[in-house]
């Protein structure tokens, strides 16, 4: 895949550009029962003069012992110097990292595919997604090639979502969620992937966006990229999508 973060180089002006100040441009007054044309209108707010950002630190590392190492995984111990200068192992996963795709398609609606996850004992509804299994390469790059492999789509404009970090207690995994839209089939003659293993079986449903998030806050999809994907996209779309990332963005 080439190319797949040019696309989205640019904030995308969806119903006009944002303002700045916290507004944007609404075309709802966001009162009565919502008629599912999208997310309805937020209230106008004014931005916190409090700075909420998460920033690097690195305490110090008075010793690191491997406990294991598999095929993707491996499991680490440290011994951390903590405040006070006591010290306190911490054992935690050390992990490649993931990419995911929401694809959102013309009318509004989410590509979810269903995969057999050994650990949970579920058959769970995800989005398309994959490692980072190839050393260098863009991770939009990354996420065009999942999109491809898992539902057979390509997608001509792409934005950063939202970044992740699945479990920081106890991994230090990172995903990406891409946006990814102006989808097309690709056929199947072109998709040369091989299905394996829990791949083999693996269903693709259409879900329209607000339906998806009703499902997510019923507790019905329990996928965390796939969670997180569809709420800060429901949240994006009240701006028109005009506050995403490109495709691009540095991870922080």
């Amino acid at each position: 895949m080439n190319g797949a973060g040019a696309e989205g180089s640019g904030p995308y002006d969806g119903s006009g550009p944002y303002d700045g100040e916290g507004g944007g441009r609404y075309d709802r007054e966001g009162e009565g029962p919502y008629d599912g044309g999208g997310a309805p209108a937020a209230p106008r707010r004014e931005r916190s003069a409090t700075m909420i950002a998460d920033t690097p630190e690195s305490w110090e590392v008075v010793e690191s012992r491997p406990r294991f190492k598999g095929h993707v995984i491996e499991v680490v111990t440290d011994t951390v110097r903590m405040p006070r200068d006591e010290v306190a192992d911490r054992d935690y996963v050390v992990h490649p990292g993931a990419v995911a795709v929401l694809a959102l398609d013309e009318h509004d609606r989410v590509l979810m595919i269903r995969q057999y996850r050994h650990p949970t004992r579920r058959l769970m509804w995800e989005l398309p997604a994959g490692l980072r299994d190839v050393e260098g390469e863009p991770l939009v790059d990354t996420a065009a090639r999942e999109l491809a492999e898992e539902a057979g789509y390509r997608a001509g404009v792409w934005h950063t979502l939202v970044d992740l970090r699945s479990s920081p207690g106890m991994s230090d995994e990172r995903i990406r969620v891409f946006l990814a839209r102006e989808l097309t089939k690709i056929p199947d003659e072109e998709n040369g992937f091989v299905h394996r293993h829990e791949e083999i079986d693996m269903p693709v449903e259409w879900v329209h966006l607000a339906d998806a998030v009703e499902k997510a806050l019923m507790g019905m999809i329990h996928n965390s990229p796939a969670v997180a994907g569809i709420l800060a996209a429901y949240a994006a779309s009240v701006e028109g999508y005009s506050l995403l990332r490109p495709a691009d963005a540095p991870e922080a």
